[in-house]
Order: structure tokens, then sequence, then C-alpha cells
């Protein structure tokens, strides 16, 4: 039944299948990881990385996982987060920690031209913190300037092994700050984690560019470490039901020294090459 429903929507610029994907976000009745998988939810990039890192965590043993938000803003990303991770819990039954980190004050000032000063400015995105938190089921809110608050942050919260990671940071600089990460906390991260980058393709007038911004942070990144790199997700953008935009902001964080990147997950499945649930 859902799979001929599935082949329906998943007909490139098809609006028939756009028609029918808003109606079938409706209709709750519908298994959440069949709505998720023709985009039928809300922020369904969201939550392709959280499903699939659950997935993955669970293949290899993991019982909870954490997932990441660097630049929460208004909060509606993290919001979304809980979401998913409630959803993700109740197919998967495999806890998701959710924090988010931002400086509660908006936007910094831009450092250099890397920060894309043309087009972002101090300020923007400012939090109201009190509301956000009154919003908020069981996420944690990190306040305070990355630099200050990265350092201290698993020693701080303890949390589940990170499995996700959510950069809308906007500037190079809070880029690379976050990518401390990988370094602050390489041995509470999964051996690949899921990545998504709101600030790397549109809108149209930030010419966005590998010489700049988000881009360049990931390129300098993966030329600084031999061990660990920040890889597209190749298989979203020429893979089946690839009608959805944001597949081209979802990367895949390798860490190949890490004990577990080498070890077999399991018999695939047969569908799409997926490694099967047991």
């Amino acid at each position: 039944m859902f799979g001929e429903l599935i082949k329906l929507i998943s007909t490139r610029n098809s609006l028939r299948g756009a028609v029918i994907r808003r109606l079938v976000r409706a209709l709750t009745f519908i298994p959440y990881p069949v709505r998720l998988s023709v985009d039928a939810v809300e922020r369904a990039h969201y939550g392709y990385c959280v499903f699939h890192a659950a997935r993955q965590a669970r293949l290899l043993g993991h019982k909870q996982i954490s997932v990441l938000e660097f630049g929460v803003a208004g909060g509606n990303g993290l919001l979304n987060l809980e979401y998913h991770a409630m959803e993700t819990k109740k197919h998967l039954d495999i806890d998701v920690e959710v924090y988010g980190f931002d400086t509660g004050e908006g936007l910094p000032d831009p450092v250099d031209y890397r920060d894309l000063p043309y087009f972002w400015r101090g300020g923007f995105y400012e939090m109201d913190q009190a509301k956000l938190l009154e919003r908020l089921r069981f996420a944690k809110v990190v306040v305070g300037r990355i630099s200050d608050t990265l350092p201290t942050f698993f020693a701080k919260y303890k949390p589940a092994p990170v499995a996700a990671v959510f950069i809308d940071l906007d500037y190079y600089s809070s880029t690379t700050e976050a990518f401390k990460l990988f370094e602050i906390g390489r041995e509470n991260i999964l051996p690949r984690a899921y990545m998504y980058f709101d600030d790397i393709t549109a809108p149209e007038d930030a010419l966005y560019s590998v010489f700049a911004g988000e881009r360049l942070a990931i390129l300098e990144f993966n030329n600084e470490h031999s061990q660990q790199k920040i890889s597209e997700a190749v298989y979203l953008r020429y893979g089946p039901n690839n009608f959805g935009a944001w597949r081209n902001q979802i990367y895949i964080y390798h860490d190949f020294s890490h004990p577990d990147y080498c070890r077999f997950l399991g018999a695939y499945d047969g569908r799409h090459g997926s490694l099967a649930i047991r």
C-alpha cells in the first residue's frame, strides 16, 4: 500500500506528487518513516538526519544519541528536532537528546570578508530566550559564544554520543569554531555523523562559494585533518527520491580512526542499499 504511495509522490518535478505530499503530511496515521521518506514532514532534512543517525547508532549497539544544532535563533529548528526525536524514539526505540548552541544575542559582527558582510550583519536572529524555554519540552539551550561554551559542554552536560550536527551559523568564523567539536568531543561522536549545513546554497543573493562562509570552513577542515573528513552525502544527490533540494545540504562527518569505523553493521535489506534494523 505505502510502496505505491511513495512511488506516486516521488515522481521528480511532479505537481501531482507535491499536492499528494501536502496531503500526506496531514495524515498522521501514515507511519512516520513513510511520511519522512517522501518529505511529507516539516523540515524533512532534520528528520532525515535524526532518523538515519539513530538507525546507525542502533546497529552500533547504542541506546541513545545526541543531536546538536548550532545557531538556534527563534528556536523553530530546535522545536522541530524535538518532534523528530520523539518520532524516532517511537519507531526505533532509541532516545534522542537535543542540544542547541546560540549566543542569545543574534549574530556577532562579521570578522572579515569570509563572513560575507555584504549579506549578513551583526544582531540578526536575536533569541527571545525566555519565550523559547517556555516552548521547549526537553531540548537544552547552551547560551554564549561557541568558543566559550563548547570546551566545557561535554563535561557539563555529559551528552549521549553525538550522531547528528546541524550548522546554521551563517559565518565562516562561527562555523570554524563549531568544528572544534570534532576535536574537543571526538571520543564522544559516532564514527559517522550526519550533518546539515543551512547556509551553502540559497538564497541567490548570498552568492555562496568555496572561498567564504560555511563552504570554506568545510574545505579548510578537510585540508587540515587526515583522519577526519566532512563529505557530501553523494547518494542523496543521485539516488532515488531526490526531489528535495535539501539533499544538497546533507554531509557526513567521517572519523577513520574511530574504533567502530570499520565495524560491519549487518546485512542489507535490498531496498536501495539500506541496512536492515534487526
